[in-house]
């Protein structure tokens, strides 16, 4: 039951030619789009967090977390040049393992992409609300945070949150914008990467001529850590992780690429290539510049590379980095909430998620109902939650998506070792096991709170399953989508 019908690669690929997207993003866009994913919360929020984590020890948690997803990057690389179609992971598995783990796989893509847009939005709002504070425009406490965070001010004031009004405009906003069109968001995507890159690149300029080597010392305060534990180097890699995701919402947008067997493989591996560089170089330099001890300055800060700079006499510049920051972060959540709306809409043409879903714009091209029902639900969920109860459980559910995406193209390779391959993943037999290996070594560092939540999910998306997709899936009933 568990491994029944599996949907051939060939009937994947006619059915996105019944209800398919309109292609038109080249290689360039994508490549936008992949660091535009990347790119947000994760280095401009969880430097601290990692600092606190790891200590100086995060470089190694950066590298980790960087050839984990350097290795995915092949593998999707490969399935993503084979299937160039809408749907990501949930595609791929759908195509190798069967209906019920392909559901999974979609089911843990909420968690990557629908809790991932919320998390960034809360994390974006931080910085607009600080802003508008400082300008005299501040907005009441109780709608700068959710009912399940506290707001804390200079003055040391601590109040509750009641409804996080920033967070939920803003993803509202994101939303309109996928509706109107996807050549029009990625135009948008686009120059705020720039506008991402150019803030990074500052920082590194200012800051690289201040390191200290005594500021690495102890290295290790946490030591490496231990799966389970959620702290050390593993534990900061973890979390870290979230910095890197995004990298596959490249491949959600197969359908919509022009020569997808070129491209989807080029903005992959170009967008975290270009990311995993400028990571290393952010955190080698917030590190020999602030230190980065365990309860320090850095690992206690909302808002560490402004920090950072401020410490290094440019206070200007780092309140520059910072109004980057508010410029540019919506764009990882578009990117999130378009993962998000494109595997949902694969999963109804599948007959799995409500016929709505696939419904397509006449005039935009783009599958809006979907997009509209996924942007409401982020606004209500940034609303309500704080950053600190999302980005783990967010990394549960990309891991086990990327581990069976591992695990089904090397089963794809034996199954099916004529079927043509555009592009084919170097060492597949060394980069697939390692790469599986890896994303199971960081699942299991993220602790056990944040497991044991990705279980509920898991359980909660079998009842759902078998409840009511299974039955209305169109492979139940011998029919093609």
């Amino acid at each position: 039951m568990i491994f029944d019908r599996i949907k051939p690669l060939d009937q994947i690929l006619a059915t996105a030619e019944q209800k398919s997207l309109k292609r038109q993003l080249g290689a360039f866009d994508l490549t936008m789009l992949g660091i535009g994913a990347i790119i947000g919360t994760g280095i401009f929020v969880l430097t601290a967090v990692a600092a606190n984590k790891a200590g100086p020890g995060m470089m190694y948690s950066f590298v980790i977390a960087g050839v984990v997803c350097a290795l995915t990057a092949m593998i999707y690389a490969e399935i993503a040049a084979m299937v160039p179609v809408a749907g990501s992971a949930y595609t791929y598995s759908y195509a190798v393992l069967g209906e019920t783990i392909a559901w999974m796989v979609g089911w843990a893509l909420i968690l990557e992409y629908a809790v991932a847009a919320g998390a960034v939005a809360v994390g974006w709002s931080g910085y607009a609300n600080g802003f508008l504070r400082e300008i005299g425009m501040g907005l009441p406490l109780a709608l700068t945070a959710g009912p399940a965070d506290t707001i804390t001010l200079a003055d040391g004031t601590v109040a509750k949150g009641g409804f996080n009004l920033i967070a939920f405009l803003i993803a509202l906003l994101v939303t309109w914008l996928l509706v109107i069109g996807t050549s029009k968001s990625a135009k948008v995507t686009a120059v705020l990467v720039l506008i991402k890159v150019a803030a990074l690149t500052v920082f590194v300029i200012l800051a690289l001529p201040a390191v200290q080597s005594a500021n690495f010392e102890p290295m290790l305060p946490n030591g490496w850590g231990t799966p389970m534990s959620g702290v050390g180097v593993l534990g900061a890699a973890a979390s870290i992780f979230f910095a890197y995701v995004g990298f596959d919402a490249v491949s959600t947008a197969a359908e919509e690429t022009e020569n997808p067997n070129r491209n989807i493989p080029i903005g992959l591996i170009a967008s975290l290539g270009i990311c995993t560089v400028f990571y290393l170089l952010v955190s080698y330099a917030a590190i020999g510049t602030a230190g980065a001890q365990p309860g320090g300055a850095l690992s206690q800060s909302k808002e560490p590379l402004a920090f950072v700079l401020k410490n290094l006499g440019y206070p200007q510049v780092g309140n520059a980095v910072g109004i980057a920051a508010i410029v540019a972060l919506p764009s990882v959540i578009l990117m999130m909430i378009y993962g998000q709306t494109r595997i949902l809409f694969t999963m109804s043409r599948d007959g799995l998620m409500p016929k709505m879903f696939s419904a397509v714009h006449e005039r935009y091209f783009t599958p809006h109902k979907v997009t509209i029902v996924t942007g409401v639900a982020v606004s209500l969920f940034a609303a309500v939650f704080p950053v600190d109860m999302l980005a783990d459980i967010s990394n549960s559910g990309t891991l086990f998506a990327f581990l069976i995406v591992a695990i089904g193209v090397m089963i794809l390779r034996v199954k099916q070792p004529d079927r043509k391959r555009p592009f084919r993943t170097p060492l597949v037999w060394v980069v697939g096991p390692v790469a599986a290996a890896g994303c199971t070594l960081l699942f299991f560092s993220l602790g056990w709170y944040t497991i044991k939540l990705f279980l509920i999910w898991a359980v909660i998306g079998l009842v759902v399953y078998f409840a009511y997709s299974r039955s209305r899936s169109v492979l139940a009933h011998g029919e093609r989508a």
